[in-house]
């Protein structure tokens, strides 16, 4: 992978490829790290720029988006950028209403009730088109980031936007949604395969527009178990990685790794490595050094601070983080945590944890 890529759009060269080439799986000198929700309200700053707005409304508006995706990077050494974005602007573009209720989280007025219902959301080949705004957003910030990290570009996986659509919102059992997938398996595979067909022009058009590496959240794959979980996630999440790389190939881009992050997925870890990722994302309830002799030697691990482990002394954070750096090993590792920054975090212990990866990674490959 060449490090100097000048793209189409005429980016600037990256500076720092850390992550990336952690990523494809070769060596660095350091672990590279960034945080799962580092753009978010823990920032005192991104509160400023998004108190005025409707949620949706500043995903639309490119300008936002970018300058949201960089507050970070203006305050930590981080090694990657993620843009500023939401899964659920998927099932908007497929014409479903979402919005985004203060102190509830996200909220389907009309949810999926019935077969016929899918009836309802718009051709998943019109997705991309109406999803522009994000890849302005995506050319804008590669842009700005003036080659300084990767951006990251990313899509929910299809079963964790089917719950929303079917819950209508956030639920503590899924319980309509995998009544869905006993009662009408038939209904399910064609809503997935209907999501499957808007995420995989979708990402391919974010790499168009200029993300270095795409992640796919299947957020709520720890609520199906090992058969559910084979039959309507992990077929799809594989099609995504296959459909995805030949549509690079198809349209002349070159490829990006790709990082499949399955919250509470511990029991398909190894169908996961051989989903065709060349990262697999861990949340803090696995055991880095099991996770490696699992996957094997052939993917990247990312992960897997415990994020609440953010509320303990900047001391503390030092000795939890060295103790990980250990356990993952110094190479096919980027470091992160096992899920994303909670709003009460404190900013400088964010920045404590960014240090010490940095310092522990270094000292650990000089010994």
């Amino acid at each position: 992978m060449e490090a100097n890529e000048c793209g189409p759009q005429g980016f600037p060269e990256l500076k720092n490829d850390t992550f990336l080439r952690a990523a494809w799986g070769e060596e660095t000198d350091y672990t590279p790290v960034w945080c799962m929700r580092q753009a978010g309200r823990y920032l005192p700053e991104f509160r400023e720029t998004r108190a005025a707005q409707d949620f949706f409304s500043t995903c639309r508006s490119p300008e936002t988006c970018c300058e949201l995706t960089l507050q970070p990077l203006h305050r930590f050494p981080l090694d990657a950028a993620i843009i500023f974005s939401d899964i659920l602007v998927v099932p908007q573009a497929l014409g479903m209403e979402v919005t985004m209720v203060p102190g509830k989280g996200p909220s389907f007025p009309e949810p999926l009730r019935e077969e016929r219902d899918l009836q309802r959301l718009r051709d998943p080949t019109t997705v991309a088109s109406e999803l522009s705004y994000v890849f302005q957003a995506i050319t804008l910030t590669r842009q700005r980031l003036a080659g300084r990290v990767p951006l990251i570009g990313f899509a929910g996986a299809p079963w964790t936007l089917m719950t929303y659509m079917v819950e209508g919102g956030g639920s503590s059992t899924m319980a309509q949604a995998k009544r869905w997938l006993y009662q009408r398996p038939q209904a399910s595979h064609q809503l997935l395969r209907i999501l499957t067909d808007a995420l995989v022009p979708y990402l391919v058009g974010q790499v168009a527009a200029g993300a270095q590496a795409l992640q796919l959240f299947e957020s709520h794959a720890g609520h199906l178990g090992p058969q559910l979980f084979s039959k309507f996630a992990l077929p799809y999440i594989r099609d995504v990685a296959k459909r995805v790389k030949a549509g690079l190939q198809e349209s002349g881009l070159a490829p990006v790794p790709m990082i499949i992050f399955a919250k509470d997925g511990h029991f398909a870890l190894e169908e996961l490595a051989q989903a065709g990722y060349e990262v697999v994302g861990l949340d803090w309830t696995v055991a880095p050094e099991k996770a490696r002799d699992r996957v094997g030697k052939t993917v990247t691990l990312q992960g897997n601070l415990d994020p609440c482990a953010l509320y303990a002394s900047e001391e503390e954070i030092g000795q939890l983080v060295q103790q990980m750096l250990n356990d993952f090993g110094p190479q096919r590792y980027i470091a992160n945590l096992g899920h994303g920054l909670y709003p009460d975090m404190d900013p400088e212990h964010v920045g404590a944890f960014v240090d010490a990866v940095h310092k522990h990674s270094r000292l650990l490959r000089q010994n």
